[in-house]
């Protein structure tokens, strides 16, 4: 595995621990249940992904320091969330990340497997979505990805990007780099600016 690839995951790994970690805190879930959504939330993107492109059983569930990087974050915001006054806010930038790392990671994936571009947005786009809509279910919440939310059109640029740039040539570093910086900031000026996609009222 690509020291990229590495990279990117981890960084994925532990901001959507925190993501599911932090909206298990707002559920008033117990410490289980803030240890189960932040896995669940940080690593489920990465299985669907995995038995996508036939790799089993998946890494995420061999590789050992990637499910104890997400039992560690986890036990951390719960430790230390009170520190933060602005709970919402961490949530939001937590997520935002971890869709733009794991957006790059996947394409990532992907694109060394089979340069196919269809294959490299819709694996791209799974491990980042993925992870957050079994979050959403288990909290009992309607998923970002199937409400108006510019969540998963943020991870389908992302991952578009991803393509053409690694068809550019431009280094894996550099490529995935681009990619994450690009859907961390799309998805935080889509809530800022509040982009919605058109829907039937």
């Amino acid at each position: 595995m690509s020291l990229i690839l590495i990279i990117t995951n981890y960084i994925g790994i532990v901001a959507f621990s925190v993501s599911g970690s932090i909206k298990a805190i707002e559920k008033r879930m117990d410490l289980l249940g803030i240890i189960t959504l932040g896995f669940s939330t940080s690593l489920a993107g990465g299985i669907l992904a995995d038995l996508l492109l036939g790799i089993t059983p998946p890494t995420n569930l061999i590789y050992l320091p990637y499910p104890t990087a997400s039992f560690l974050t986890s036990i951390m915001t719960f430790l230390y969330f009170r520190k933060f006054n602005i709970i919402n806010k961490i949530l939001i930038y937590a997520d935002a990340l971890g869709l733009g790392a794991f957006t790059a990671s996947g394409a990532s994936l992907a694109y060394h497997l089979s340069p196919s571009p269809l294959l490299v947005i819709m694996v791209g786009t799974i491990t980042a979505v993925g992870g957050g809509v079994l979050r959403d279910i288990l909290a009992n919440d309607i998923p970002l990805v199937l409400t108006k939310e510019f969540y998963a059109t943020s991870a389908i640029i992302g991952s578009s990007a991803y393509y053409i740039l690694a068809y550019l040539n431009i280094p894996a570093y550099t490529n995935s780099s681009i990619v994450l910086l690009l859907t961390f900031f799309l998805r935080v000026i889509a809530i800022m600016k509040k982009w919605k996609l058109p829907s039937i009222n």
